[in-house]
């Protein structure tokens, strides 16, 4: 081992806990200590390809891992999570925080008192077009988020509220910057036992409205959000990595558009309206941009090696997780109203 490298350990390497594990892999400033899995094949299998070693149960990491990524299914973050937090070990999980609320406010807990890092994976912080976005002065007044894609048969322990819509309830909140007043929300199985498809409206105290829709049972991937504020509206394509940011300038009044000069056919189509320098746009192309997972990663490894605050901590995971548990709530609610129960 190089000195001063970190030593960290991946429990659970499917589908997304291998890439941890592979990012993590070449971080110059991180050892790869090992991976768990429970199944012994994937395990032996990734941990080869890496060159680093397998463990078949957590507690043969005691003493061998400073810090963890824990990517095992939903219903077992409590039970891993909690297992590193009780012994002052960092760890790096990836969204939704818990099963449910309970499980999510112990591990936010054991977090606090115990004074280790928990940092909650909900990646498109890390997203190079929204962090260049996240630069741009608005107080947004109306949200609207899209986040579409197929049927994967992964994510099978949970709907799509805290499989896909999560990560932009966590956007939204970190966004509004004010607590929730009110939760609307619809929902409906498709494919699985679980709602497939939702849609939600958030207000907010200070006025906000977000609306969001999300579907695991789309022909066509889409991650969009749009941002409306007084002066400003944001198009931002979190998939096709780029932005459009339209600022409304000083000289844009009602009477600088002289709308009298306008007659019917052109108002139908206002891009025919030569606005000139009455908005200021801005197009943001990413090109060649850091993965955002090597991003995230690298952000963890840099709040344990400094001991600093990460980027969403334990709080924020389980703040995003009491909306979704209450959109959860209203879909099943309006369920229940729909069967006449």
């Amino acid at each position: 081992m190089a000195e001063g490298k970190l030593k960290i350990a991946v429990v659970g390497v499917g589908h997304l806990g291998k890439e941890h594990a592979r990012v993590y892999s070449q971080l110059p400033n991180v050892e790869l200590v090992g991976v768990v899995d429970i199944d012994e094949e994937q395990g032996r299998a990734v941990a080869k390809r890496l060159g680093t070693n397998f463990y078949s149960s957590v507690e043969e990491l005691d003493g061998k891992a400073s810090a963890v990524s824990v990517v095992v299914p939903t219903r077992a973050h409590y039970d891993v999570a909690s297992y590193f937090l009780k012994r002052g070990i960092p760890v790096m999980l990836e969204k939704p925080m818990a099963g449910d609320l309970k499980e999510a406010m112990a591990l936010d807990e054991l977090s606090v008192k115990g004074g280790t890092i928990l940092q909650v994976g909900y990646i498109e912080r890390f997203n190079p077009v929204f962090r260049a976005v996240e630069e741009y002065p608005m107080v947004p007044r109306f949200i609207e988020c899209h986040r579409l894609s197929n049927f994967n048969f992964r994510a099978k322990d949970i709907g799509v509220v805290l499989d896909l819509m999560v990560h932009d309830i966590d956007i939204i909140l970190h966004l509004a910057k004010s607590p929730v007043k009110k939760v609307e929300a619809v929902g409906t199985r498709i494919i699985s036992d679980k709602e497939d498809v939702a849609n939600a409206r958030i207000i907010f105290e200070n006025g906000c409205v977000a609306n969001v829709t999300a579907s695991r049972v789309s022909f066509r991937p889409m991650r969009k959000i749009r941002l409306f504020s007084e002066n400003v509206y944001i198009s931002l394509d979190y998939e096709g990595q780029e932005a459009i940011i339209y600022k409304k300038s000083p000289k844009l009044t009602l009477d600088s558009l002289n709308l009298e000069g306008l007659d019917a056919k052109s108002l139908i189509d206002l891009k025919d309206y030569d606005f000139g320098d009455l908005l200021e746009v801005k197009h943001i192309k990413m090109e060649n941009e850091q993965e955002p997972l090597k991003m995230e990663l690298e952000s963890f490894v840099d709040c344990v090696l400094n001991n600093s605050r990460p980027t969403v901590s334990g709080n924020e995971g389980l703040r995003a997780l009491k909306v979704a548990t209450e959109i959860l709530r209203k879909i099943e609610e309006n369920q229940r109203v729909i069967a006449g129960v």
